[in-house]
């Protein structure tokens, strides 16, 4: 059965990951095209991915919502930074998170993260000021340059998700590791993020 593709901008990695992978192939005709579409706000996405580390997503997105109202669905670097630990706090985020949150606005507004060119920034250059703020480290950079800016080959090759999708599709009698995960998405590239987007679907991780 052939597979009938939208004009989507993931098009052609969908047709060159199905014909250079029967297994991607199924999972594309059973989940039909690639829905990553690029994100706006930056910081406030940042934001939402530290207060979401380690909970729930029904905990996550409580404190989220309450993080965003706080802000007039708008936080930025100054009025994040112009916020009192105690108000912070008082949203439900953890003393750790609240720290982080602070790192990440200071580090916005001293230059160390540059945001409003990341558009124009390799990939390697914006984990790099990434990882640079406290709480942020190389998955929680990877899973943002794949769903805020859709960079098409990204490979967060320590999500569990993942390495569970593989061992299931590919008949592994136990959990890939990295470098075993590693060396199976060689076969992906360049569009490895098409392919890591998959992956969780076969999970049915919206």
């Amino acid at each position: 059965m052939s597979i009938k593709f939208t004009n989507s901008p993931w098009r052609q990695a969908e047709e060159i990951l199905s014909l250079t992978d029967p297994i991607m192939c199924e999972i594309i005709k059973q989940y039909g095209p690639c829905t990553l579409e690029p994100k706006q706000q930056y910081f406030s996405l940042l934001c939402q991915s530290i207060i979401s580390q380690q909970l729930a997503a029904k905990a996550a997105d409580a404190i989220n919502h309450r993080f965003i109202t706080f802000y007039g669905g708008n936080p930025t670097p100054d009025s994040v930074a112009d916020t009192s630990w105690e108000e912070l706090r008082s949203l439900g985020l953890s003393g750790q998170k609240t720290g982080y949150i602070l790192d990440l606005a200071r580090k916005t507004l001293d230059g160390t993260v540059t945001p409003d060119s990341f558009s124009g920034m390799p990939d390697e250059d914006i984990i790099k000021q990434l990882i640079a703020v406290k709480g942020i480290g190389l998955w929680t950079a990877q899973i943002f340059l794949i769903f805020a800016l859709n960079r098409p080959d990204v490979f967060p090759s320590d999500d569990l998700g993942l390495k569970k999708a593989v061992q299931k599709l590919y008949n592994l009698d136990v959990l890939p590791n990295k470098i075993l995960l590693s060396n199976i998405s060689e076969k992906w590239r360049p569009y490895r993020t098409t392919a890591s987007w998959y992956l969780w679907r076969s999970l049915e991780n919206k």
